[in-house]
């Protein structure tokens, strides 16, 4: 087997590791991409992050931590473009990607890894131009959206489509969150089985670690007699912040005595077919008649956020489609039981550490969430099973098991199968579980 990789690029185009999870398009993936992107340098693997500069002001090169380096290439305005419109730009992107490729030794880079569709598309020609192979991960897959849309939701474009198959058949390494995401690679997009491996995403259990409601409470300023909810995440309708609002109107509206002691609160900002109406959650609070008890605070840093989670009693995510949900493995992390929907990669993020339900009845997700309200006993359960889950998830973990998947890749990018070579056709799938 091939050693480990000497200098990795990776590519995002459409969202940096320095981006502010929760605003814009910035989300898991960027924290996906900034702390395997440490943890590689902690492995002494130097990682070149390439994104799209979004404003003039930001240097051409940032060093993220010593051995990572962030190179922004200038690909369309800086501002004003959103996801949609960078299909366009993909052209410009590569073409600066091939050119910061020119100052270093034609042999600088032992593999590319992207990161979303768009970066597969990039990912595709420089590996080509580089001569390496090139690992993917998907991250989210248009048509596994497309088959869980929202009500009123717009369904994802077929050039994603087909830009999506393009980049799994080109390809050496397909990552894959969850043994489900695996499957929907293999069935969907027609991916070659051992091509795809199964890596989860982690969770800093450094920054995300279980403590006391009352002293996270009394920093963030709240209540600290309320039965707090917590929704964190992008506002958009594929997250579907709005069945945490209509399930908390449904509890008030079975017991008028909750209206002195639940508050909900939302972490995120608008994105996606979110921006077309930037303030429709609020909008929909109050027409709930629950606007008094609803809290819409914007992303915080990581620090933050942990004591948020710490402060809440539930967090709760009611997604249409999750790739896996890092939500709900650091807020597990930190103690605090998850309810679910029971989609995607959640039924691996949450384990035995929260409670996952089948439907988007709001009044459902108000009778699982009232129950767990009333029952702190049961709650307390949960959360000591929550951390214990949760600690089988670190990023050094994950890392580990990704620097594995690019000695792979390497190997056989430099030791193609043939077609009569029937010990490599008939190999398993790398199935890489913690």
């Amino acid at each position: 087997m091939t050693a480990q990789p000497r200098r990795v690029a990776m590519i995002s185009v459409h969202t940096s590791p320095l981006e502010q999870p929760g605003t814009g398009d910035a989300g898991g993936l960027n924290v996906y991409v900034a702390e395997t992107a440490k943890q590689l340098a902690a492995r002494d693997i130097e990682v070149d992050i390439f994104t799209r500069r979004t404003s003039g002001e930001l240097p051409i090169d940032v060093e993220l931590v010593p051995g990572v380096r962030v190179r922004h290439v200038t690909a369309g305005p800086y501002e004003g473009l959103s996801k949609e419109d960078l299909p366009g730009q993909l052209c410009a992107f590569t073409a600066g990607t091939m050119h910061a490729g020119l100052s270093v030794p034609e042999d600088h880079y032992d593999l590319v890894h992207s990161h979303y569709w768009l970066s597969g598309q990039v990912g595709w020609l420089a590996a080509d131009r580089w001569r390496v192979a090139l690992v993917h991960s998907m991250h989210t897959m248009a048509r596994v959206k497309n088959g869980h849309l929202a009500e009123g939701d717009t369904r994802e474009p077929p050039g994603r489509e087909i830009g999506e198959v393009q980049v799994v058949e080109a390809a050496d390494r397909l990552v894959a969150n969850t043994a489900g995401e695996a499957g929907e690679l293999v069935e969907l997009y027609d991916a070659v089985p051992r091509k795809v491996s199964i890596v989860p995403p982690g969770v800093d259990l450094h920054t995300f670690t279980p403590g006391d409601r009352a002293p996270a409470r009394a920093a963030l300023g709240l209540d600290p007699d309320a039965d707090l909810l917590l929704f964190v995440g992008r506002i958009q309708p594929l997250k579907a912040p709005d069945i945490l609002l209509r399930a908390a109107a449904a509890l008030v509206h079975r017991d008028p005595q909750r209206r002195r002691t639940l508050q909900v609160a939302v972490l995120g900002g608008p994105s996606g077919t979110g921006l077309a109406r930037p303030h429709q959650l609020e909008e929909l609070a109050t027409e709930l008649g629950i606007g008094d008890l609803v809290r819409f605070v914007g992303p915080v840093p990581r620090p933050v956020l942990a004591e948020w989670y710490r402060a809440a009693d539930l967090v709760v995510m009611p997604s249409h489609s999750e790739s896996f949900g890092l939500v709900a493995i650091e807020a597990e992390a930190c103690g605090t039981p998850v309810v679910a929907a029971a989609v995607g990669g959640l039924p691996t993020a949450v384990g035995d550490g929260g409670v996952l339900l089948p439907t988007h009845d709001p009044g459902r997700w108000a009778e699982v969430i009232g129950s767990l309200l009333r029952d702190p006993v049961a709650r307390q359960a949960l959360s000591q099973k929550a951390v214990a889950h949760a600690a089988g998830f670190g990023w050094p973990a994950t890392t580990e098991r990704l620097v594995d998947v690019y000695a792979r890749a390497m190997y056989e990018h430099a030791h193609p199968a043939h077609d009569g070579d029937q010990r490599l056709a008939a190999a398993p799938t790398t199935a890489v579980i913690r």
